[in-house]
């Protein structure tokens, strides 16, 4: 505790990191006052309907992401997923369009342009979700919570909607520009943590009652949720370095050499990407049906509106694992690190530099991913299982899933950031047995 308070301490010390800090709390702060201002022409006391459609199942997810804002018919209720979304899109198109290749080596400038055309992409989304949502609701509520309808009503919500999620993007910028952390990944990790006090509650009242298993069902909850958040932990981080050792039998070479040399990759090298980049695809077909009530959807649409079925977790998982490969792949070059390592006077014992080295390491990236991958699909689909366990599905989400990951990930991120600030003004960083491992700082060297 004496510890704790003495960093803080600190931390108020630094001008620079106190401003930061202080600055992002101020912008959530405003993202969070926004998600319960109800669209202009609704009645905000009549929305137990739309409460109760998203009290499970896609639209659960979908909620818990916009922090509460989709069930609050709030200007913010579309939330940051069509910016997600639109990303993923941009990104496919890097792969296989060379003008969008040709900007991705531009450097500064040619970033600019493609966050510019994301921005433009994410309008194009929110126009196509922004009626659904709409017609939703027309469904859902009963007409007297609508104080007045039409043309004009519609034009405006569309409107309304759009800028919101547009302003979300922005709030995330200037989170990531003047604040700490990572703004948008910031802006989801606070939609979902606003969700658990509630959840936690409404779980125990569920345990305490006849048929809810008592304290102890309570408490074995517990004590689960710690071992998988641990996991999750060690998951996010992966391992920064592969010793020369392990490397060589993974390719199969048994002449090794230099223990003590390490290659820099790591098991889980996509983070909690691919994990956001297939929960957002997940989300179309319930968009392309008009985010209308699973019991009423049938065939495809029901399938993938149901996060306990067998299809909706099986392409999640494979969504998830080729994601991994993919995004590997676009944040790891082998050629590009085999270079840099000549450059530095590296080399891998055993191994020739140039063409024998990069595909020394593209092989073990190959496998190395597969497990990373695997044991990350295996923990975004516990929530279905913790499920059909019996846990309350708000409740069931925390436990795995995409909202633990992304928990996990932004924290270790951000207090990665806020010790960095620390040490680079001489203080003790926030672990006294050692540095904290982010997801996204790079693996040092050999």
């Amino acid at each position: 505790m004496r510890a704790l308070i003495q960093t803080i301490k600190n931390i108020a010390k630094i001008e620079d990191l106190r401003y930061r800090i202080l600055y992002t709390l101020f912008i959530l702060l405003i993202y969070r006052l926004g998600s319960f201002i109800v669209l202009p022409g609704i009645d905000p006391s009549q929305l137990a309907a739309l409460k109760n459609q998203t009290s499970d199942g896609v639209l659960g997810l979908l909620n818990m992401f916009s922090g509460g804002a989709f069930a609050n018919a709030s200007i913010f209720a579309l939330g940051i997923m069509p910016y997600i979304s639109a990303s993923i899109v941009i990104q496919l198109l890097g792969i296989a369009i060379p003008y969008f290749q040709r900007m991705q080596r531009e450097g500064e400038s040619g970033r600019r342009k493609i966050n510019q055309l994301t921005r433009y992409l994410t309008v194009a989304i929110l126009l196509m979700q922004a009626p659904a949502y709409l017609k939703n609701l027309q469904v859902q509520l009963p007409s007297s919570a609508f104080i007045f309808q039409g043309s004009f009503f519609w034009f405006s919500s569309v409107v309304i909607l759009t800028a919101g999620t547009m302003f979300i993007m922005w709030l995330g910028e200037k989170i990531t520009d003047k604040g700490i952390g990572n703004g948008i990944s910031l802006i989801i990790m606070i939609g979902i943590i606003a969700r658990l006090p509630q959840s936690l509650l409404f779980e125990f009242a569920n345990r305490l009652e006849t048929q809810g298993g008592g304290l102890v069902a309570f408490l074995l909850e517990m004590v689960v949720l710690f071992f998988v958040f641990i996991f999750t932990i060690l998951l996010v981080q992966g391992t920064r370095k592969i010793p020369v050792q392990y490397a060589k039998r993974i390719v199969g070479n048994k002449q090794y050499g230099g223990v003590r040399q390490y290659i820099p990759v790591k098991v889980n090298s996509a983070g909690v990407m691919p994990i956001i980049f297939a929960q957002a695809l997940m989300f179309i077909p319930l968009t392309l049906a008009g985010f209308a009530n699973s019991e009423t959807l049938t065939g495809f649409a029901a399938a993938f509106s149901n996060i306990t079925g067998f299809w909706y977790n099986f392409t999640f998982a494979l969504m998830i694992i080729l994601f991994t490969y993919f995004y590997t792949a676009i944040t790891i070059n082998p050629s590009q690190m085999a270079e840099d390592m000549k450059k530095n006077g590296g080399f891998i014992p055993g191994v020739k530099p140039g063409r024998k080295t990069v595909e020394f390491l593209d092989t073990i990236m190959s496998r190395i991913t597969l497990p990373g991958s695997i044991f990350l699909a295996a923990i975004a689909i516990l929530p279905a299982f913790a499920q059909i366990a019996g846990m309350d599905s708000q409740w069931a989400q925390f436990y795995g899933g995409t909202s633990l990951l992304i928990l996990v990930g932004v924290v270790l991120d951000t207090l990665q950031q806020i010790e960095s600030h620390l040490l680079m003004r001489h203080y003790d960083g926030l672990m006294k047995s050692g540095r904290i491992k982010g997801r996204t700082g790079s693996a040092s060297g050999m």
